[in-house]
């Protein structure tokens, strides 16, 4: 089955070419015009991943994002935006979005953000048949730490210390990947690949933009900070 795109766009020649882009690409897409249309389509019919529009009249992108997140929907959302600076980037964020592209984009730089957020949560393929008895399966460590920070990656929580994270999944996948390599430098290029699944080059903020995102989220005052920059290189987890 071709995966649901719900996408929310004011500007009708932009809604109308991605919508014919996405559908030739292979999603089955409800386009509409504004927050309230994308609120109303997403209560009805709830899609596999949504595009919004941060700048759209009345209830806008960020408004539509901060509401599905208050009532538990947790459906990925790439946020489409013309605001370049990073406070926009970060309340977009905050919002609880997963992803953004900033206009004018790409539209494979589109499809490639959305087969990453869409590879995220597709369910994992049954196993067809058992395991022989004599060889039952090893139980997965549930729990992985390192420099004070315990994540559990089946329930998709994480703590630092005795305090609860709240992160969006890409913030909750960066920090995962620190952790398991914890005192390991790890290249952008890596993380990149890792994380969306496609490296947009050396002129991208994406990832700083979620690093300090993450940090804001992960640090306290009077203690040691976690992530730090390797200039020129990368990033690492370390305690201090």
């Amino acid at each position: 089955m071709p995966h649901t795109v719900l996408l929310a766009e004011d500007d009708r020649a932009i809604r109308n070419a991605l919508e014919r882009a996405l559908t030739l690409e292979g999603y089955r897409v409800m386009a509409v015009a504004d927050g309230v249309e994308a609120l109303a389509q997403a209560h009805r019919n709830r899609p596999d991943v949504l595009v919004l529009d941060v700048m759209m009249p009345g209830i806008d992108g960020l408004q539509v994002c901060r509401v599905l997140r208050a009532e538990g929907d947790r459906t990925p959302i790439l946020m489409l935006t013309a605001l370049v600076e990073t406070a926009d980037r970060i309340a977009g964020l905050d919002a609880g979005a997963d992803d953004y592209v900033v206009k004018p984009f790409d539209v494979e730089e589109v499809f490639a953000r959305l087969r990453t957020l869409l590879r995220r949560t597709s369910p994992v393929a049954a196993v067809s048949a058992a395991p022989p008895a004599e060889a039952p399966r090893p139980v997965p460590e549930r729990f992985i730490e390192a420099a004070g920070v315990r994540m559990d990656p089946q329930a998709r929580r994480a703590w630092r210390g005795t305090r609860e994270l709240e992160l969006t999944r890409t913030e909750f996948e960066l920090l995962e990947l620190l952790v398991r390599n914890a005192g390991i430098v790890l290249d952008h290029s890596m993380i990149y690949d890792r994380i969306w699944g496609y490296n947009f080059g050396p002129g991208s903020k994406n990832l700083a933009v979620y690093v300090g995102y993450l940090r804001r989220k992960l640090d306290e005052p009077g203690a040691p900070q976690l992530i730090h920059t390797v200039r020129g290189v990368g990033y690492v987890l370390r305690e201090d």
